[in-house]
């Protein structure tokens, strides 16, 4: 019964989420103002706001408008549960297991709004930053210092990325909402974590983007937000990352 109680305690995190990922963008209170249809605005109940089921049971409807809610709604509290399940059995009733919780939990709200409007909020990156070098303290495998120069590589790296592609073409390529969210994974993963990312989420992104150029017959005009193949690479690189650099090692060495 303990993993079903873990992915409901991460689907129930994950309506939260929802949340956050609606209001924030819109600047709206997260905590005081109650749950609503985006729709009509009557308040939902606690009965229809259950994680999951309450999508089923309402068939992706609101009860008093009948307009369908996102489903956008279910795939975040199903993914947040099963990512909770597995942060669980890879670093068991931990502090770690809390505190990456709490990392993964803002990579899943900045994915999601980076998808639905284009940009990173301060409001998550800049805290990130400063949270990840308190959790470097209690994490295995990273220290303080390793987490500051995290820091400094990844947000600078991307920033002078910024103004290279400025300067060769002319107009923006990458916003700083992506400098500071880089900033923020070096924060919590270290500076050796941030060449695995930057390669990966290149690949995931030359990957995805290419094929939905392909489906808009835009190529590689595509104009998509490179913040969640960044957040995908560092939940990559914190479920496998040491193992798959390893054995990179071993194959090219």
């Amino acid at each position: 019964m303990i993993p079903v109680f873990i992915f409901l305690l991460g689907a129930i995190i994950g309506s939260f989420l929802n949340v956050c990922i609606y209001r924030l963008p819109k600047r709206e209170s997260i905590v005081t103002t109650p749950s609503h249809c985006p729709h009509c605005s009557e308040p939902i109940h606690f009965y229809d706001n259950i994680p999951l089921i309450s999508y089923l049971v309402l068939r992706g409807k609101c009860r008093h408008c009948k307009e369908h809610i996102p489903l956008r709604y279910p795939v975040v509290e199903g993914l947040f549960g099963l990512l909770t399940l597995a942060l669980f059995f890879k670093y068991g009733p931990t502090l770690p297991f809390l505190l990456l919780l709490a990392f993964t939990a803002a990579l899943i709200v900045i994915t999601f709004i980076d998808l639905d409007h284009q940009i990173i909020p301060d409001s998550i990156s800049i805290p990130g930053i400063f949270a990840g070098i308190g959790a470097s303290f209690f994490i295995p495998l990273l220290s303080w210092h390793e987490s500051i120069i995290g820091i400094v590589i990844g947000g600078g790296f991307l920033f002078l990325v910024a103004l290279g592609y400025k300067w060769i073409t002319g107009r923006e390529g990458m916003g700083g909402g992506d400098v500071k969210l880089l900033a923020m994974l070096g924060a919590w993963l270290g500076w050796k974590a941030i060449p695995f990312i930057l390669l990966s989420s290149s690949l995931i992104g030359v990957v995805i983007g290419g094929g939905i150029g392909l489906l808009n017959r835009t190529g590689l005009r595509s104009r998509i937000p490179f913040g969640p193949f960044l957040a995908l690479a560092a939940l990559i690189y914190v479920f496998f990352g040491p193992e798959l650099i390893r054995w990179y090692l071993t194959f090219t060495l």
